[in-house]
């Protein structure tokens, strides 16, 4: 963590925390993902490093990019692209009943269908498709599957 600056909390859950960083390198901001390690059963553990995986073959605009990972001090880390416009949870909750134009919920929809084409494609299931999971970016114009923490290679 030592080449990352971190600028706050933007999430947590059960095994870990998600930060909003900025690379002291190159000056860009991402997401790391912070996952302790240490209190892990084995099988946990190795579910953390599959998501490690799955990210790593994702190459498509409506998944969220894979940047790196590693390990230290009982933890691993994973840095992922920052998506500036958060999830789609707190976008809807946001709007304080006031409807989304049907046309950017139809482009959103689409979008996320393409995403889960392409993980279906390498024979990838997410298992938590949820508002949470589910980020935007420019402003909204684009969504992005993210979390695949769960997710499980099929056999066949």
């Amino acid at each position: 963590m030592d080449e990352y600056e971190i600028i706050r909390l933007i999430g947590e859950g059960a095994f870990g925390k998600a930060f909003l960083v900025k690379a002291k390198a190159g000056n860009m901001q991402c997401v790391i993902k912070e996952i302790k390690t240490a209190k892990m059963r084995q099988k946990e553990r190795e579910a953390s490093l599959k998501e490690v995986m799955f990210l790593k073959k994702m190459m498509h605009p409506n998944i969220v990019t894979f940047l790196d990972s590693f390990e230290e001090k009982q933890n691993l880390y994973i840095a992922m692209e920052y998506c500036d416009g958060g999830d789609l949870m707190h976008k809807i909750s946001g709007q304080r009943g006031v409807a989304i134009a049907e046309e950017q919920v139809l482009d959103w929809f689409v979008q996320i269908c393409l995403g889960l084409k392409h993980i279906h494609d390498r024979k990838i299931l997410h298992r938590d498709i949820k508002t949470q999971n589910i980020f935007l970016c420019n402003n909204g114009v684009t969504v992005k599957l993210g979390d695949f923490g769960i997710a499980r290679m099929l056999n066949k």
